[in-house]
């Protein structure tokens, strides 16, 4: 995190031009330039607002001032504009680098953002300032000492709890993050009628649905990685969704089930291999979404089809055959080529299946492995 000397230096015009003179320079030479006043500094901007083209576009454009810790926690822009929630005001309790609370800021008519920590929540009024969002308010107060004396009502709280621990430990439970929003409850309910919850990719989403039975949940991903697990709890639920963020969203209810696959896999009426999106296999609804479209054994695993499936949240493959796991047929079958490994549903590490294979890293061939009930077998795709 920076320090108040740090941020005082960052806002002074000379510093500001440093920093956008020199936004196109490697930040190693810029931190090694004696001509660049705080030179050290003006580089780690540099460093990240180069990074913020693809996470933070918005902020890149911009010029904000990105503390490192903050942009690495920070939402993407992509994740921050999807939530679906709008109204007249909300209240965020973990404004953070302030990405939410900007995304929010298009949605409602007023934001109120709390920030413990005073020098971050400086820099979130200046990046607000710089990006135009004039109805965001930053309070600098924990959510906890905030949430207990007021006597405002907001349509929605948002909140993104800190899932890292004093030493450094990525948390996942709800009750060890910060704030506790379990423990808060009661004080969410006298506040607004309404939560919108962010959590970590790892967040299991029946848990979500134990904790709030009444909840939307919804796997978010982006380029092929989850990205957050995110609780609705407004009554539209209790429901499922994975949505692939430019792709698609699909939902189901929590008790509905796929319909059971073949008995038997039978590699040779398969021409496609089909690899659901994560958010499907997080949200458990792989199975369900590609029902009917292709055969699927496992939701974390992957489908078949006999023809070219399309309008799914998943990406097809055509299948030029699908053999036995055999270890000693298939090395000496390939040969020692370079083969790019896919893998899902299968218990050996990618390094030691290209071991006992005598497979490199390479182009030569793509293969894929997954195991079917107790067989295992590898894809060879065109």
């Amino acid at each position: 995190m920076i320090t108040p000397e740090e941020l005082a230096s960052l806002l002074t015009d000379e510093v500001r031009r440093a920093v956008a003179d020199n936004r196109d320079r490697d930040p190693l030479a810029v931190a090694l330039d004696r001509k660049v006043p705080c030179a050290r500094l003006v580089a780690t901007q540099v460093k990240y607002l180069a990074r913020a083209l693809r996470k933070l576009p918005a902020y890149a454009a911009a010029g904000c001032i990105l503390p490192p810790r903050a942009f690495e926690q920070a939402s993407s822009e992509a994740c921050a504009r999807h939530k679906r929630i709008g109204g007249d005001s909300v209240l965020d309790l973990t404004c953070g680098l302030g990405v939410d609370a900007w995304a929010l800021a298009a949605r409602f008519r007023r934001v109120v953002t709390l920030e413990r920590d005073p020098v971050l929540a400086a820099v979130a009024r200046e990046n607000f300032r710089r990006l135009g969002a004039t109805n965001i308010e930053v309070v600098d107060a924990p959510a906890e000492e905030y949430l207990a004396r007021t006597d405002e009502r907001f349509d929605w709280i948002y909140a993104d709890p800190d899932r890292r621990s004093a030493s450094g430990r990525k948390l996942v439970r709800l009750e060890d993050c910060s704030p506790d929003i379990l423990a808060l409850r009661p004080l969410l309910a006298r506040t607004a009628p309404r939560l919108c919850l962010k959590n970590s990719p790892l967040f299991d989403t029946d848990e979500a649905l134990r904790l709030f039975p009444r909840c939307r949940v919804e796997a978010v991903s982006l380029d092929g990685e989850c990205k957050e697990v995110t609780l609705y709890d407004d009554g539209s639920g209790p429901a499922v969704v994975a949505t692939a963020l430019g792709l698609g969203s699909f939902a189901a209810a929590p008790d509905e089930r796929p319909l059971p696959p073949p008995e038997k896999f039978d590699p040779a009426r398969y021409r496609w291999l089909v690899i659901p999106d994560v958010a499907l296999q997080k949200a458990r609804l792989a199975r369900l979404h590609l029902q009917g479209a292709a055969d699927i054994w496992s939701d974390n695993g992957y489908g078949f089809a006999a023809e070219e499936p399309r309008g799914l949240l998943a990406r097809a493959l055509p299948v030029r055959s699908i053999e036995p796991f055999d270890p000693k047929q298939l090395k000496r079958t390939l040969r020692g080529a370079g083969a790019e490994l896919l893998k899902r549903d299968f218990p050996l590490p990618a390094e030691e299946i290209a071991r006992r294979l005598g497979l490199h890293a390479g182009s030569d061939l793509r293969l894929a492995f997954t195991q079917i009930g107790t067989r295992r077998w590898v894809v060879l795709l065109e």
